[in-house]
């Protein structure tokens, strides 16, 4: 509201009920937010991180570390938290990894930059700082890089992303798996991790897991008396339906005669029929359909011996197109043995309860298949998220070929670099970089808490090591400092850079809010009374948690 000239009539601007917080009450409760969300991922970081068990409104449970997953299923409402939440889902995009490390650097830049800001630092030269702290911290990264991308340093990678996890048991053969995968699928140095299909399967150990050198679909044949095997296969993909086709518009058809409609029915069985001469005059004994069949194409095609899986996903249609050299045919008139892709065979599978379509031994296959076991369905479940990430960094090294070793000896390096460059800058962004610096070290921090060490002596010891080399890490295992180097702790480059990037991003961003108006259509939730006017209407924290 304000007031108009000095006759002191008020002007209502926005609507009654309407929630707003300014200045220093707005700052505190954003920094407060992301805060408290750093807190609920931060004991999931590195080897002894702990799980976290997640009950939906069905009552569906979710048990995982994976900080992406732990943040999605949450139901969280605070708009500045829900900013830290895209941080995650960006680090999970780009990377696949690194998702708890952005979250709880950013959550920290937060808490230092309240230190700051209760010493009178304006929040534009925190900004400010904090931006050419970030780029100086990506110089050193790139300084502390190595190039690798051999097949030794990409297992080693896909260990380090699955310790830790429910993977960790089989980690080394989920390893191997993995990296034939990716290397299977890699096309000038670029790998499209949509190529790779992972089948979760229960009812094994993760030991019994496997790669296919083709795909695999979660679907049996459209009708059981077709062919359950097929060898030398030649395969139709179609996008076009095996059914006639229903007329667009409304329309009635009179009919005044029995045989009138005698002759209809036969019309429409021979435009079935004349589409599956189509598919056999192709050459193809095996046909997938993005559409439906009808039951009489269905009748048909199995009388040829002919192999068919109807209502097939658009992403399996892809890899189809990537494995066997199909070209998918969106009109059957057009369809010609020039279109059919090849497999050195074709069967129907039954593991556990599920029945698969399997489709191996294609030449030289861009898409591969992983199924991977687990005994209960909520293992496999955190298996399959392992193994994403697994992929995901695998990716990231092939593409980019820079590794760094992990342990928290990149973010000590930095740290340690950080600290020399702010002594270099004069006035108070001397400070906010300084902050950045004790900010990133909350990642060797965190590991050491999380295995029960002591903090303190944990990164006085990382600090004192990191004068003689910057391989040196935090071994949680064995509770001392190690060169990560011998340890085979390594870490893509793009998960550091993309973490630091984003979480510097999105506390800048939180730092430059001054105002805060929420509309009266969000209700103050229970247990917010005597926080500042409008906290609670900003969604607050207890009900993100």
């Amino acid at each position: 509201m304000a007031q108009l000239g000095g006759q002191g009539q008020q002007i209502i601007i926005l609507p009654e009920g309407t929630s707003r917080l300014l200045g220093r009450d707005a700052q505190r409760m954003n920094i407060m937010a992301g805060k408290a969300l750093a807190g609920i991922v931060r004991t999931t970081l590195g080897p002894k991180g702990m799980d976290k068990m997640l009950v939906d409104g069905m009552g569906d449970i979710v048990v995982t570390n994976d900080g992406v997953t732990i943040l999605r299923e949450m139901d969280i409402e605070h708009p500045a938290a829900k900013m830290l939440v895209e941080v995650a889902k960006t680090q999970e995009d780009e990377v696949g990894d690194g998702t708890t490390t952005a979250v709880i650097i950013a959550g920290e830049l937060l808490q230092k930059a309240e230190e700051l800001l209760d010493l009178e630092i304006h929040p534009t030269t925190l900004v400010m700082g904090y931006r050419r702290a970030a780029a100086k911290a990506l110089e050193v990264l790139e300084e502390i890089s190595m190039d690798a991308s051999d097949r030794e340093t990409l297992l080693q990678v896909a260990m380090t992303a699955m310790t830790g996890k429910g993977t960790e048991t089989a980690r080394e053969p989920l390893a191997e798996l993995i990296v034939s995968a990716v290397q299977q699928v890699e096309e000038d140095g670029e790998v499209n991790k949509k190529s790779i299909n992972i089948q979760r399967i229960q009812g094994a150990t993760i030991n019994e897991s496997e790669i296919v050198n083709g795909v695999v679909l979660d679907k049996g044949r459209a009708d059981n008396s077709m062919p359950k095997n097929i060898e030398n296969a030649r395969i139709a993909l179609l996008k076009y339906p095996l059914e006639v086709k229903d007329l667009e518009t409304d329309a009635k058809i009179k009919l005044t005669d029995p045989t009138q409609m005698q002759a209809f029915l036969e019309n429409e069985e021979q435009m079935i029929r004349d589409m599956v001469d189509k598919v056999i005059e192709s050459g193809a004994n095996v046909i997938f359909c993005q559409k439906g069949i009808d039951d009489l194409a269905q009748h048909y095609l199995a009388r040829e011996g002919i192999l068919a899986l109807k209502r097939v996903r658009k992403s399996d249609m892809e890899r189809l197109e990537k494995a066997t050299g199909a070209r998918l045919v969106t009109n059957i008139e057009d369809l010609s043995s020039d279109d059919l892709g090849e497999a050195g065979k074709v069967y129907e599978k039954k593991i556990f309860d599920e029945v698969l379509t399997f489709i191996e031994e294609c030449p030289d296959p861009k898409a591969v298949s992983i199924i991977l076991r687990g005994s209960t369905k909520h293992v496999a479940a955190e298996v399959e998220r392992a193994v994403e990430d697994a992929i995901g960094v695998v990716s990231s090294t092939v593409e980019d070929g820079k590794v760094v070793y992990g342990g928290g000896a990149p973010e000590i390096a930095i740290s340690k670099a950080l600290r020399d460059y702010a002594d270099t800058v004069s006035g108070r962004e001397q400070l906010a970089i300084s902050a950045f610096a004790d900010a990133l070290e909350v990642v060797p921090r965190t590991l050491a808490e999380n295995a029960g060490l002591d903090q303190i002596d944990a990164i006085v010891d990382l600090r004192a090591a990191h004068e003689h080399s910057h391989h040196m890490g935090l071994d949680v295992f064995k509770g001392d400092v190690t060169d990560m180097k011998e340890a085979n702790v390594v870490e893509p480059q793009r998960v550091k850079k993309q973490a630091i990037q984003s979480a510097a991003e999105a506390a800048e961003m939180i730092l430059r809010i001054d105002d805060m108006i929420a509309s009266s259509g969000i209700k103050e939730p229970e247990g917010m009374e005597g926080m500042p006017p409008g906290m609670g209407g900003m969604g607050g924290m207890p009900p993100m948690m």
